[in-house]
Formats: structure tokens, sequence, C-alpha cells
């Protein structure tokens, strides 16, 4: 670099950077005492531990790469390998992922261990390694890591085992100086440099004498340039990534660092406070234009073909995409145009400065009643924490009052949620200072849902159990405010005709779930073995005082439809899990029985979620004419720690493989079709239900992430219904490493006569067809999971839920690029997966 452009610097981004990431565990430094004398008396067992032996113990390495508390490779471990004088490895490890693909948060955790007898390792310690640096650039050259002696490293966000400590001892010290030469950030001299690091070596062994403490070499490639962590951008550039030097040769400590580090240039970060505000100059230069474009022209412009080609590309973003300033400003342009275009809506109140009062008092008073009819994605996401404006939100529940009740009642879980943010809204009123002209009034979606409710009995059940799980939470200020909800519809109640008997029967309900949550607890905290349970649950239904055996009509709160007049005590029995819930057998009025199953511990809303997502998706495959025979049983949470949901005789493909050896063995025993020709002995009906109920699940769980899968969740009732339970982990969390993103395991394959089958081919094109019909209301499911953000669920709480469930979509796709995309997902294949789930099935074995 010449004189004049010193002060120029070249930096490479992380993003373009398609190598593999590589490293080389090169040494273990610091003293290994052996275990005292007195020690091996009491145990003598540690006698054949690697540190006993008088030689070098053979030592080998593990390290895994993780991020987000989430593993991203398989452990790898070092070869081999017999030490004479030193623990020398110099082994270079290559992992299977690219620096380009690394998350910001990559860390990379060692574990050094030893013998501990036949068969058995103990960590000598452990030691996390952050990849990036606090000014987000990749780190290079050698590392000195601390190692914590006696555990494994802990690949945690929160580590306990970090790499290095607030202290530093004197060689840290100087390494850091080292580093700083090998920069050029310090001038060089040969004659001096040879006599300083000839000094560094002597102090580097002294102080390896007296130190307690071991640490772990390793070498991270060294790059021509400092590499910056980057997002990948949306049309990359050509771009030819820094080359790695070769492996060093392999040298003392100190005096390598003088030979093969390459001098680089310095990078250094700035941080601007007022990076994300808006610049000030451009502000009123947007304005200044804005208010020029506000004359009766603009009611008559109109966009040429590639202005409209522009529009309808904004149009078409995703809820969560932010707009750029140049898209407001044309959006705002041509916002008589875009009245009657019923996707523009949300648009155009992004685009809205709602610091202006004359742009709010023109975009609500005026533009906002001659827009045209919105569709419910988009007033549900109307009705979100981002719109303030009350009379905003008020149009909103206009548009929603156009649904009828079995619509309304799929969005009613949200819409619940929803009162959160009218609250807050209504309380920004007094920190406002200023005069604005946004409305803080009530939008009336409180009154909305009452006046349905109070019309609807059914509706109405639901939306009490909804409401008295609010009252019942930890946050205070809200139960307070859904306290008053509650009131009010209570009131309202007792205004319609026979209302005194509706508010009487919701009493007896909330009476049945109480006697029912105390006992379900008695059960589950006694120490009493499953039979006694079972007995006592027995003994507790046909106990008079309870009124649980006969009882006058009721409706059943998970499902006011069904009227109940009590439970069968012989029947119902208690469930062998760690939680032991209950199974009732609820009889109806009809004569008919109605099991259920009860939960007491157990956080039930996640469950309750996915279930109605579920159901919702069922309606929208059945409105294309696509019946995927899903089995969307009723859930409800009567409580943040209690509920009960729909149980359907079934059983797992566990117990089905352990009874019948195979699915198609236990599906020909409850339908034999001696006569059938190609579903091996059963009838087709029950063949085509198992073929469309796997699709249908399979193109559910994909979108909503679910995970933990396992043959123990999977089950399959008599007459071919295939369906999932427990919903513990949702939106790509998962316990399992490498969980693939299709969930279809081979019992699954094997029950609709293996791969080849045409059974199979069909189950695949009934996926592609579900698939491709629910990115047509992508946005509705991303508003409805977006709204539940405040409810405490545990996986959609501090999430970012719209990138989780937008990239599983794939919008930026075709039609037939996503049906690829799919298949291909749909074709990967996980050995892991099938082993997991064999661990599982000796885990259950021994629990039960």
């Amino acid at each position: 670099m010449d004189k004049d452009n010193r002060d120029d610097f070249t930096f490479a981004k992380l993003s373009e950077l398609k190598l593999p990431v590589t490293f080389r565990i090169s040494q273990l430094e610091g003293n290994r005492r052996p275990r005292p004398f007195t020690e091996l008396l009491e145990k003598p067992e540690l006698r054949f531990h690697g540190v006993q032996s008088p030689t070098l113990s053979d030592l080998y390495v593990t390290c895994q790469l993780i991020a987000d508390n989430k593993p991203l490779t398989i452990p790898f471990r070092t070869s081999f390998k017999a030490f004479k004088n030193s623990y020398t490895w110099n082994e270079w490890i290559t992992l299977p992922i690219r620096y380009c693909d690394l998350p910001l948060s990559s860390h990379i955790t060692f574990t050094v261990w030893d013998i501990a007898g036949p068969r058995a390792a103990e960590p000598v310690g452990g030691t996390t390694f952050r990849l990036f640096s606090q000014k987000w650039t990749l780190r290079r050259g050698k590392h000195r890591l601390l190692l914590w002696p006696g555990v494994e490293a802990d690949g945690s966000i929160e580590t306990t085992t970090p790499s290095k400590l607030e202290t530093q001892d004197e060689m840290g010290r100087l390494e850091k100086l080292v580093k700083k030469y090998e920069r050029g950030d310090l001038p060089k001299s040969d004659w001096l440099d040879s006599m300083s690091f000839r000094k560094m070596e002597e102090i580097h062994a002294a102080e390896t004498a007296k130190s307690e403490n071991l640490f772990l070499y390793i070498d991270l490639p060294r790059f021509d340039f400092p590499v910056v962590f980057n997002e990948p951008d949306c049309q990359p550039k050509p771009f030819t990534p820094p080359v790695p030097a070769p492996p060093p040769p392999q040298t003392p400590v100190a005096a390598s660092m003088s030979t093969i580090f390459a001098p680089d240039s310095n990078l250094w970060s700035v941080s601007d406070p007022e990076a994300t505000r808006e610049n000030p100059v451009e502000d009123k230069h947007r304005r200044l234009v804005r208010s020029h474009r506000s004359s009766p022209y603009d009611r008559e412009l109109k966009p040429n073909a590639k202005i409209r080609d522009d529009l309808t590309n904004v149009l078409n973003y995703s809820p969560s995409q932010p707009l750029t300033a140049e898209e407001k400003d044309l959006i705002w342009k041509f916002r008589f145009y875009l009245a009657r275009d019923k996707r523009g809506l949300t648009k155009f109140l992004k685009s809205v400065t709602w610091r202006d009062s004359s742009e709010v008092k023109q975009a609500v008073e005026e533009l906002l009643p001659q827009w045209t009819e919105i569709d419910t994605d988009d007033a549900l996401e109307l009705l979100g924490p981002g719109t303030v404006d009350s009379r905003v939100r008020a149009f909103a529940v206009k548009q929603l009052a156009r649904a009828d009740d079995d619509e309304l009642m799929l969005y009613l879980l949200q819409l619940v949620q929803a009162l959160k943010f009218e609250n807050a809204a209504s309380e920004q009123r007094s920190a406002r200072t200023t005069t604005s002209a946004i409305s803080y009034e009530d939008s009336g979606l409180t009154d909305f849902l009452i006046a349905r409710g109070v019309a609807n009995p059914v509706l109405g059940n639901r939306l009490y159990w909804y409401l008295m799980v609010e009252v019942a939470l930890e946050d205070r200020v809200m139960a307070k405010m859904y306290g008053r909800v509650v009131f009010k519809f209570m009131n309202k109640i007792l205004e319609a005709p026979n209302g005194s008997e509706r508010r009487e029967l919701m009493r007896r309900q909330g009476l049945l779930v109480d006697t029912l949550s105390k006992r379900a607890r008695e059960l589950r905290t006694s120490k009493d073995p499953r039979p006694k349970k079972i007995e006592k649950l027995r003994a507790m239904i046909t106990d008079a005082k309870n009124n649980l055996a006969s009882m006058p009509s009721l409706p059943l709160p998970l499902n006011a439809r069904i009227s109940i007049t009590g439970i069968n005590a012989d029947k119902s029995s208690v469930f062998k899990s760690n939680l032991y819930p209950l199974l009732l057998y609820f009889t109806c009025s009809d004569g008919s029985e109605y099991p259920v199953i009860f939960k007491d511990g157990d956080d039930m809303r996640q469950d309750q979620l996915v279930i109605q997502l579920f159901t919702l998706m069922d309606r929208l495959l059945r409105m294309e004419g696509l019946d995927l025979k899903l089995s969307p049983y009723d859930v409800l949470a009567t409580g943040p720690l209690q509920g009960m949901m729909q149980f359907i005789p079934s059983k797992t493909i566990a117990a089905i493989v352990s009874e019948h050896g195979n699915l198609l063995n236990y599906l020909r025993a409850h339908n034999p079709d001696e006569g059938s020709v190609g579903t091996s002995g059963v009838e087709p009906g029950v063949i085509d239900t198992f073929v469309r109920s796997c699709a249908g699940y399979c193109v559910v769980t994909y979108l909503l992430g679910v995970g933990d899968r396992h043959l123990d969740n999977l089950l399959v009732a008599p007459d071919g219904h295939f369906f999932h339970v427990d919903f513990g982990y949702i939106l790509g969390r998962d316990p399992k490493p490498f969980p693939p993103p299709v969930k279809v395991c081979k019992e699954m394959v094997d029950g609709m006569g293996g791969a080849q089958s045409p059974h199979y081919a069909r189950f695949k094109s009934f996926c592609f067809t579900a698939f491709s019909i629910l990115r047509k209301s992508a946005n509705l499911i991303l508003n409805l999971v977006s709204l539940m953000v405040e409810a405490n669920i545990p996986d959609i709480k501090h999430r970012d839920v719209h990138e989780q469930i937008q990239e599983k979509f794939r919008l930026d796709l075709t039609e037939e690029e996503a049906i690829k995309h799919f298949e291909t997902l749909l074709n990967e294949t996980s050995y892991i997966t099938v082993v997991l789930d064999r661990i599982h099935d000796l885990a259950q074995y021994w629990r039960s």
C-alpha cells in the first residue's frame, strides 16, 4: 500500500466467503498433576485414569460448532496420537459448513478428554471459543483458549466456560502485543525482534511451570483481509474470496507468531447512535414534496405500466417486510388510485407519516372511509401492535363483522390477544405530551366480541374460557383489563333472553373444571402406583358429593355444542405419563359418549394454538375442494397450567409396530377386504384416508415447524386417520439434532405400500397440492401467529415468528419452484432421525 493511500483499508464480506470452516487443534499447555495418594486409597478405580500414567496419557479433543443454543454440526474428534514429550496434535479440522452460512453468534466448543478406565473417558477441561469478535470480524491466527478443569464445554449463549477471562496473565498480555505486531501496528526491527521473541519463549516456559491453568492452542486461517460479518445481499455481486494461507510449520508458540502471521490492515468499528433515526433533511424534503402532491390532481393520478408493476410488487410484500422511503413515497403518490385495491390499505398505512397531522387527517378521515373492503388477513394485521390509531382499528373490526360465526371462531383466540394492543393504545393517551391527529379512543373490538359472544352461545362459551385464562395470568395489569371485559360480557349476557340460565351454566362449568383440576392434582402428586390411581379416580367420580357421575345437562367447556349429563366411571382411567392425565368418558344427552383427556400441571396454550391453526388450514384446503381427512381434535386451556382435549381412540405407531409388526397389519385387522386389489387386503377407503391424512399432516407440521417427532406422538385410528399429538416444540425448535423439515417416517411409507407404490405417488401429489393452496393464505397464517407474540407461549415469546414461518412458505419462489423445493425436502431421509426414534422407543419401554 503506497503512502498516499495509507489511510485506506480493505476488508472482505463474510457472505461471499464460500470456503468451509477450517481450523487446527495445535497443542495443550500446562501442568497436569496426578491425583494424591490418599485419594487413590479411597477410590482405587482412579488408578486406571490416564493422568496416573508415568507417560503422557492418550488425550483426545472433541469440538462442535454451535449457534443460538443449537448445534450446527455433529461433534468432531481428533484421531489417536501417541504423545512423547508434549500434548501436540497439529490436526486440521474441516467442518461441513461454509463461512458464509455462519450466524453471528457462532462459537466452537472444545473438550479435552482423558482415559477413565475401560471404555470410559472423563473431561480434562472444556472451553467455548467465539468465531466473531465484538467488532463483528472473523477471528484469525493463533489463539490460546483457557480450559475449565473437569467439565465439558458449555455451548449455551451465556456460556459458563468462556475461552478468555477478564483478568489477563503476563503471557496473555504478551500474546496480545504479538498480534498487534503482526497486524503492522507496531514497527519492526529485526535485531530487536529476535531478542524479544527469545525472551518471550523464556517467559512462556516460566509462566507454564508456575501456572495452575491449562491452555489449548488453536490456529485459524489467516485471510488476506479482515472478514466482516454481514447478511447476504439479495443479488450478490461477483467476488473472489480471500484465500487462507497454507498451514504453518510446527514451531514453538512464541517463535511461530513472528513468522507465520501476515501483516494486514486494522479494522475499526465506529458506532453511530443516530444510525436508526430518520435523516431530518430527507424527512423535511419528503414532507415538502408530499404537501405539493396533495392537490386535486392527485385524485386522478394513474400509474403507467412500469409503475403499476412496481406497485404490484410492493403490494405482494409479506406483512413483516418494511417499506423503503422511495416505496412509501410511491404508495402515497398513487394513494387515491390504490383505494380500489383491497391489498393496498396495509401498505398505504405504513406509508403515512404519523407525525404529520395533515397527512394523518387525510389518510384516516378522507381515504380510509372510501377504501374498498379488505380481506380478513389484512384486517387482522391492522389489529396488531403496530396500529395505534383507533379509527384504523375500528375499520378493521368493521371488516371482521362480515365473517360468520364459524369463521370468527377460527380467529377468536387471536382477537382476544388483540385486546392487549387496544389497551396499550388507549394507555398511550396520557403519555402523549404533544397534540397529534392520531385518535386513541376505543376501537370497539371489545364490544364486537361481546356482541357476537352473546348472540351465539357456542362462540360465547369459547370466548368466556379464553378470557378466563388471561385473567388467571401473572401479569396483573393485563389480568385486570381482561377482568373488566369479563364483567362487561357477563352483564350483557344477563340482558339477553335466558341470560340468567346461561350465566348459571358458565358458573357450573367453572365448578366442574375446578373439581377436576383439584382431583387431577391430588392423583398426580400422590405416590400411588397407576392401578391405585385409576381406582381412586373411579371412586372419586362415583362419590355423590362431587356431582360427577350424574349432573343436570351442561354444555361441555371443550365443545359447547355437546351437552353432557355425567362421567362414566368404569371407562375412565389414568394415562401412564409423567403428569398422569385423566381419561374421562363423558355421557351425552343423546346417549352417546365423548372421551376427554384432562391435564393438570401442563401449559396447553401452545397445543391449543397449533390445533387452531390446523383447523384453519383444514378449512382453507376444503374451500379449495381438497379433503385431506385431518383430525384437528378440540383443545381448550382452562388455565395457565391446565386444560382438556378431545380423545380420539387410536394407537401410537410405536405400539402398532410392537403389537402388529407394521401399519398394514393393524389396518387389515380392523378393516379386512380380501377382494381388494392393490391395497394389501385393506378396505380401499381406509388406505385412501391414511394416504390423505399423512399428506395433510406432513404439510401442516412442516409449515408450523413442529418438532420432537417420534413414534410415540404419531397416531393412527382404526379407520385409517393418521394424526400428530403433543406440540411442545414448534417454529423450528427441536430437542433432537438435525431434525428433517418434513416429518415422514419409514413406518408411514411402509403403510402406503412402500416408496415405489402408487399410493406413495398419490401421497406426494396431495402434499404438493396442499402446499400450493396454503401458500396463497400465507399472510393470514403469518398475521394470526404474530398476534400471539404477547400471549406468553414459550416457542413464540422473544422470537421472530414471521421469519420462522415465512421461510417455510418460500414466497420468493414461483409455484412450480416451490413444489420442486418441497419435493426436495420430502425426498431427504435422515438416518439420525431413525436412530433417535429407536432410542426413544427404548426409553419409553423402560419408563413403562
